[in-house]
């Protein structure tokens, strides 16, 4: 920040803008660092020891009848600062005020500091001033407020995104209270959909496609129905009430050691046992005067209740009897089942195609869902992962869920699946030990791929998933940082719920509107300057920040893969011959 001040005379005040005249033109284009976003200072007729701090909104040029000029800024008060110490809001300096000048380096290093006085504040940092390039100027966050309250990150295409959520959750690893050694506590889980981030965290716990392992009998019913109904089918409520039924009994027969079950019970269940069920009842025949007597094809067997039944259903497919009418020949008639009428024909083929996937069947219903265990599978997600050739704990604050693999159709259940078992576990978590002393977040990258302000149904299981988490997260020590190009499409209720924004370049009228009108600052013009900002330049604004700050992200350490291509520099190489196309349709088909 420029120490030449540059003397200006305040011509008017109103309640959120202050207009200075500059009659100096040399002096004020002297000031190198004076810009829109920059601060300045304003004295008090009163009080020496008071001076309010504004950000400049813009320069203005008026031209008098005789053709004189007059250079007047218009300035967003911030708050006083009194005896080296800043307060937000302007109302007790004396009016009018007599003269402005540029900030000094030492009252904007004030401000920053401010919040140290507070015992609770937890001092955090991760970028400088963006107009301190001359002298360094942190700009630091409590880092108590920042990281327990949700956060969003928003920026078009380019503007830095990747790299400042790369800095920012690299720094929450480093720090630490003391010189202890190794880890800390920090527990932070990223869903990459582009597959950006293992480049930032070398150490990470990293899952991708080939080795998440996502245990289908985990899902609720929302998202069952997500999966195998058909948006739209007719016969939908009736499917769902004959899936739950049949899970509900196949948790029943696969867990006899335990006493009380129900359809969201998180117990096993095997997905191939209900398809057998389902197939059987389609082509079930039955004594026309007995529902419970069965007509197989090689005998009748008369059972007890449909829940032995099922039971029954669940271990192979069977044959059938043909239906015929009673006579006295036969003695009996025999009827079709109950969903023998095409009813539930659709949902069986959906379910089938689902269920033998072979890319479903890799992370979703193959043999590694069926055999994995509940713990293991929250140990995957948080961290607490086993080394495969000795189970030892296999630490790491970052945990990298690698979406670029996930099929479209089940992206949104699977975000929904992995957020809802990391709140329920915190919930559980916090219910046993009285206090979260592991808290978590969950870095969403693109959330509104997957948690859009569309009511499509393909959406309904992560949006409540997320939305959840997003209302009474924080109560159970789990936060969220939203990260997205366009925050217009976002879910409203998930980003209104955020209290501290780092807003970067944003080109899009819409989206630039809808950051306006969510901020729970009011800056006025400030926020026109979203456009225009630098890759790597923000706008930093919420509780956790002293003031709203335009700042520049510090470099990362290791920088996510998102860099952009330098197409003419790649063009103007010779022709690429060794193409192996055949690797590459490989990977694709598998």
């Amino acid at each position: 920040m420029a120490e030449q001040k540059v003397n200006g005379e305040v011509i008017a005040v109103l309640p959120n803008k202050v207009k200075i005249k500059i009659d100096d033109l040399n002096a004020f284009k002297g000031a190198e660092q004076l810009k829109v976003g920059s601060y300045i200072q304003i004295a008090d007729n009163e009080s020496s020891d008071i001076k309010l701090i504004a950000i400049i909104e813009s320069f203005l040029i008026e031209v008098t009848e005789n053709g004189e000029r007059k250079y007047i800024i218009e300035a967003n008060p911030l708050g006083t600062i009194e005896d080296g110490a800043f307060r937000r809001g302007g109302d007790s300096i004396a009016l009018p005020p007599k003269e402005a000048t540029t900030a000094s380096k030492e009252d904007i290093q004030a401000i920053y500091s401010s919040g140290n006085k507070d015992s609770s504040y937890e001092r955090f940092c991760f970028a400088q001033l963006s107009h301190s390039s001359k002298d360094r100027i942190d700009v630091p966050v409590n880092g108590n407020k920042f990281f327990n309250k949700h956060f969003a990150i928003v920026g078009s295409t380019g503007s830095g995104k990747s790299h400042t959520t790369a800095k920012v959750l690299q720094n929450a690893t480093l720090e630490k209270n003391s010189d202890f050694k190794g880890l800390n506590n920090s527990h932070i889980i990223i869903f990459d959909i582009h597959s950006e981030y293992n480049s930032a965290f070398p150490e990470s716990n990293y899952i991708n496609i080939n080795d998440l392992i996502l245990p289908y009998w985990l899902l609720n019913g929302d998202e069952l129905e997500e999966l195998f109904l058909e948006s739209g089918d007719n016969n939908n409520y009736n499917q769902s009430s004959l899936l739950r039924t049949l899970i509900t009994e196949n948790k029943i027969y696969k867990n006899p050691s335990e006493s009380k079950i129900f359809f969201d019970s998180p117990l096993k269940f095997d997905i191939d046992e209900i398809l057998n069920c389902l197939q059987n009842l389609r082509k079930e025949t039955r004594h026309i005067e007995n529902e419970l007597n069965i007509q197989f094809s090689d005998e009748n067997k008369i059972f007890q209740s449909d829940s032995e039944k099922y039971q029954h259903y669940f271990k192979k497919v069977y044959e059938f009897s043909s239906p015929r009418r009673a006579s006295a020949a036969a003695g009996h008639g025999i009827s079709k089942g109950a969903f023998s009428d095409g009813s539930i024909d659709k949902f069986i083929s959906r379910l089938n195609t689902k269920v033998n996937s072979q890319r479903l069947r890799q992370f979703l219903f193959g043999d590694k869902s069926k055999k994995i265990s509940f713990e293991e599978t929250l140990r995957q997600f948080l961290g607490y992962g086993y080394d495969n050739e000795n189970r030892k704990n296999a630490k790491s604050n970052i945990t990298i869920v690698d979406l670029s693999g996930v099929p479209f159709e089940v992206l949104s259940i699977t975000v929904s699946l992995i957020s809802r078992l990391l709140f329920d576990y915190s919930y559980y978590y916090k219910k046993q030990v009285g206090d979260n002393d592991m808290p978590l977040l969950l870095v969403y990258e693109e959330a509104h791929k997957y948690v859009p302000k569309s009511d499509l149904a393909r959406f309904k299981s992560s949006k409540f998933s997320i939305e959840r988490i997003a209302k009474e997260g924080r109560k159970y020590g789990i936060s969220l940082a939203i990260i997205s190009q366009r925050p217009s499409e976002l879910s409203e209720t998930i980003f209104s719920q955020c209290n501290n924004y780092i807003a970067m370049r944003l080109t899009n009228p819409d989206d630039q509107n809808y950051v306006k009108r969510l901020l729970p600052d009011s800056l006025g013009s400030v926020t026109d300057i979203l456009p225009s900002l630098q890759s790597g330049e923000a706008l930093l604004i919420g509780e956790a920040t002293v003031m709203p700050s335009i700042i520049l992200i510090d470099r990362c350490k290791n920088e996510p893969s998102s860099n952009d291509i330098p197409y003419l520099e790649k063009w103007k190489k010779e022709w690429l011959e060794n193409v192996d196309f055949q690797k590459i349709t490989n990977s694709w088909k598998n």
